[in-house]
């Protein structure tokens, strides 16, 4: 970057930076947005493929999930990470439609290039764009069913949606069944903390051995062999302090200059422990969750009183003891009393997959529960886990709202049908961008068709001809082929749409408005020899700028190995 000054140039960037602006730099930057959003577009809906993932160590992720292969994914590009953010804010808000907001983002891009061609101006075309996703949140709101937290009916098709496509798929029912329990379990006045479900991944047996255990299983077992395996109506003790004599804040030296001063000194030691597990039993605790150590001669006394003793537990997992029991988290165990204990029907230590676990069981209201997933292989039990995190987070999401739209492509359709009148009233060079939206929103239910191997023209044209009569909630049933009413079949809950749409939209209008791309020295991978092998000097990374699309965007050269 050079610029005139009388005769001498004055040079304003350094030799290695490199500078891509105006169309050059829209078209990087949208090619790179739509490559991300091709990249996940064949996961989407019942029938979307898996995609594997193979990184440099060699350790593999099989997975339909839009965040979890965006994550594993190695981009550089920084327009395509922009889009990545989409998927991450979308999982973060509302825990599913990653690969919708995604795709949505890349088809909203590409329609843009459309209408940049046709030189109408970027700024005009984020404006739109804005106004269209306004009315689009407002519509989508309008067409929205109202559900009550009992409905567990419509809460089970909420997570069964979310796991549909996933490698749940064959246990789906009953795994949304012990979702929606779950999260029913944990609900309080302030909502829902999916935290205080836990779940338990074990390789071994098949899906439909998974089970919800009301109460919380610690992956720890008993401190000492002659303490008891099992206690009924166990009256529990929750610690966050050791039981052990306290050591002195300061390096202490101490002489000793015959033996009876130091049985003495010993003797005091085993005294203050004594105090603490006297205090334990007087409280009337059968069982002592500690979040720190035991000491040895502690464990004896305990083991001698009866008392079932687990030492360093997880400052999570006695949080989840003290929701579910009802105990109160004691710092001083000389002043533990009755009434900061809590209760549990059964407190026993039992095998899981190999190892010991402690089950806290059979409480009176079980305000932190444990999900139990069971899968025949490691790449089974992780997928399965992705898509009960899915479901948990749509149906926390649903309780919260207490609405819900059909599945199927069915909001999208009605989306698009009434933007483009929508797009009649505003008027202007805007009314462009807004019917470019309404095609882009389009993406969703020609995708579903696209991947259940259907003709999308047949299955949009069916589609928009249900609802311009008014069915606002048929969507296409990729399992059977055919446009029905999907209020019964699958639900979303309206956050994941309304968030789909917002996030999609701000990341299409952020680059959109970019037209200079500045980087400061070499890009990662900017046109050397090695990435134009990898991913060609065209690559996903196509039109040129920046050093060969920026290398065929660097790291995603390498993503077409992996797809």
């Amino acid at each position: 970057m050079a610029q005139q000054m009388g005769n001498q140039p004055l040079i304003v960037l350094s030799e290695e930076s490199q500078r891509t602006s105006g169309k050059d730099a829209q078209s990087m930057n949208i090619t790179a947005g739509t490559a991300v959003a091709e990249s996940v577009r064949t996961t989407l809906g019942p029938k979307g493929m898996d995609k594997m993932l193979v990184d440099s160590t060699g350790s593999v992720v099989v997975t339909n999930d839009g965040v979890t292969i965006l994550d594993e994914m190695d981009i550089e590009h920084p327009a395509a990470n922009m889009v990545v953010e989409v998927a991450q804010t979308q999982e973060d808000e509302v825990g599913d439609g990653t690969t919708t907001a995604v795709v949505i983002a890349g088809e909203l891009l590409s329609k843009a290039e459309d209408l940049l061609d046709q030189d109408i101006h970027a700024s005009i075309l984020a404006q739109g764009y804005r106004q269209a996703a306004e009315e689009a949140k407002q519509i989508v709101e309008d067409i929205s069913i109202e559900v009550d937290a009992e409905d567990a009916e419509t809460l089970e098709s909420v997570a069964s949606t979310a796991m549909t496509g996933k490698g749940a798929e064959g246990s789906k029912d009953w795994l949304a069944e012990l979702v929606v329990r779950a999260i029913q379990a944990v609900a309080d006045e302030d909502g829902v903390d999916t935290d205080n479900v836990q779940v338990e991944a074990i390789v071994g047996g098949s899906i439909d051995e998974s089970d919800l255990v009301e109460g919380v299983i610690v992956d720890k077992s008993r401190v000492h062999e002659n303490m008891p395996k099992f206690k009924e109506d166990a009256d529990i003790a929750l610690l966050d302090t050791a039981i052990e004599v306290p050591e002195t804040e300061i390096d202490t030296e101490v002489n000793v200059s015959d033996p009876d001063q130091l049985q003495e000194f010993l003797d005091q030691e085993e005294e203050q422990i004594r105090e603490m597990v006297d205090a334990v039993v007087d409280s009337g605790a059968d069982v002592v969750f500690c979040q720190k150590g035991i000491d040895d001669m502690a464990q004896h006394y305990l083991a001698q009183e009866g008392v079932l003793a687990v030492r360093r537990a997880k400052k999570s997992d006695i949080g989840a003891l003290a929701r579910s029991t009802g105990g109160r988290v004691v710092s001083n165990v000389v002043d533990l009393t009755a009434d900061d204990l809590g209760f549990a029907g059964s407190v026993t230590e039992k095998e899981l997959a190999g190892d010991e676990k402690i089950f806290v069981e059979d409480v009176e209201d079980a305000k932190a529960v444990t999900l139990i997933l069971r899968g025949g292989t490691e790449h089974v039990v992780d997928e399965v886990e992705r898509a009960i995190d899915d479901a948990l987070g749509v149906v926390a999401a649903t309780l919260d709202e207490g609405k819900v739209v059909a599945g199927g492509g069915s909001p999208e359709t009605e989306l698009s049908l009434q933007l483009r009148d929508f797009a009649d009233s505003v008027g202007g060079r805007e009314q462009l961008a807004i019917e470019a939206f309404a095609d882009a929103i389009d993406v969703i239910p020609r995708t579903l068709a696209e991947n259940a191997g259907l003709d999308p023209i047949d299955s949009l044209v069916e589609l928009r001809s249900e609802h311009d009569a008014g069915n606002t909630t048929y969507g296409l049933n990729a399992y059977t082929g055919e446009v029905a009413d999907m209020s019964e079949e699958a639900v979303e809950p309206l956050g994941v749409k309304t968030q789909a749409i917002e996030s999609a939209t701000e990341a299409a209008v952020m680059l959109l408005r970019i037209d200079d791309v500045i980087a400061a020295g070499d890009l990662k991978g900017g046109g050397s020899d090695d990435d134009e092998d990898e991913g060609g000097p065209g690559g996903p990374g196509g039109p040129g700028g920046m050093g060969g699309g920026m290398g065929g965007m660097g790291g995603m050269g390498g993503m077409g190995g992996a797809m």
